[in-house]
């Protein structure tokens, strides 16, 4: 797991080919915005929110954020717990960014 800032999130994000975003917040928070492209897995659903995480390509790399980085940076760890060697927290969250929302 890394932590990153908004900018080096943005940019690695950017440039990587095999990437997948992943908001981990309630959907009802993702109703009130979210980053272009992410995908939602609610890190409150506890047993389920691990079920689905196994199901990830384990090749892929996971651009991972929350409300503030709290709960992403949980995520992250849980994800390389199961094998998942690129997950990369945002710092701050989705209150920092700088970029478009949804």
């Amino acid at each position: 797991m890394a932590d990153l800032s908004q900018e080096d999130w943005a940019a690695q994000l950017s440039a990587d080919d095999n990437a997948y975003i992943l908001d981990v917040r309630t959907p009802r928070e993702m109703e009130e915005g979210y980053i272009p492209d992410a995908s939602n897995i609610d890190i409150y659903l506890g047993q389920q929110f691990l079920a689905e995480l196994e199901k990830l390509d384990k090749t892929k790399s996971y651009y991972v954020y929350c409300r503030s980085g709290n709960r992403s940076r949980q995520a992250c760890a849980l994800m390389n717990n199961l094998g998942i060697d690129k997950a990369f927290n945002l710092e701050g969250g989705i209150l920092a960014w700088k970029g478009d929302l949804v």
